[in-house]
């Protein structure tokens, strides 16, 4: 399947900003199941100067540094991106022998499960997170269908809720209202799977939405998404799971960036030199592209 994304992020400010960095994770990843066809961003007003390049983990990565004087900032993403559908059953590896294989290695290279195995920002070891995902993994269990009752079981016993939650709620306080959205879901997950010691990293991206039938879809009506890669031991490697709908990360799923946690990926992150506050609204289009015509290959 072939998508063409465009991610749109605004803030209007209460007043006029002399200056701003920031830091943009806003391009996709190529890996094993997607590859980028074509991907740009934009801003307005026009940056002074603008740094393309990677981060530790491989994500494309912009810098941008504004000098003029403005009272909003529009930064606009595009991409192209081909994704394939994963034909493979789940990796069969015990779960403890994942968790072992990952403790005793010793590469410290960017694709590493070791950096996913500590508490991180935003996801702190709680014996509470560890409780949860304990039930999920009985001894001799793969570490693959483990991370997967997981997810379900996180999908029914937490409630998906806009305004229950912002970006810097602590985990613990999730857990305590078991309330929240797609980061905190993941959070949670990753909490719970670091504590048994088996590897877990945070995804950012998208995923598609499909309308009811005899609907058209909504332009914009997409947004941004976060699901969990579980390291499953040496031969089984990554596998998406996205506990907010309770099932591995498919052909609808769209790979943004990834790392220990939201802190590492965020699409939009920086300082802003102003005195006023700031509104943001994001705006998330993801469209299926028919792969044999000629527009959908070209930039």
């Amino acid at each position: 399947m072939i998508y063409e994304i465009v991610h749109v992020t605004t803030y209007d400010y209460g007043g006029r900003v002399g200056s701003s960095r920031c830091l943009l994770h806003l391009e996709p990843r190529d890996d094993a199941r997607q590859s980028v066809l074509f991907s740009s961003v934009e801003v307005d007003p026009a940056p002074l100067e603008m740094i393309a390049g990677r981060d530790f983990f491989g994500n494309g990565m912009r810098i941008v540094r504004l000098g003029e004087l403005h009272a909003r900032l529009v930064i606009r993403a595009r991409s192209r991106i081909a994704v394939s559908p994963s034909a493979a059953p789940l990796p069969s590896a015990a779960w403890e022998r994942a968790r072992d294989e990952a403790a005793a290695i010793a590469d410290l290279g960017p694709d590493s499960p070791v950096h996913h195995i500590f508490p991180s920002r935003y996801v702190p070891l709680l014996p509470a997170a560890t409780d949860l995902a304990r039930t999920s993994f009985p001894p001799g269990r793969s570490a693959a269908e483990g991370a997967l009752d997981l997810a379900v079981r996180i999908h029914g016993g937490f409630a998906y809720d806009p305004e229950a939650t912002e970006v810097s709620t602590p985990l613990r306080e999730v857990l305590g209202s078991r309330r929240g959205v797609c980061q905190d879901f993941a959070h949670l997950m990753i909490a719970g799977l670091r504590g048994l010691g088996i590897p877990a990293a945070y995804v950012s991206g998208y995923l598609r939405t499909r309308p009811p039938p005899g609907r058209e879809r909504l332009v914009g009506a997409d947004a941004t998404h976060a699901w969990v890669a579980v390291w499953c031991g040496r031969d089984g490697g990554w596998i998406g799971i996205d506990p907010t709908n309770a099932i591995a990360a498919g052909e609808d799923h769209v790979v943004l960036a990834r790392g220990r946690d939201y802190g590492d990926v965020s699409p939009v992150s920086g300082v802003v030199l102003a005195s006023s506050g700031q509104r943001l609204s994001v705006s998330v289009d993801v469209r299926p592209v028919e792969a044999s015509t000629p527009q959908a290959l070209a930039g």
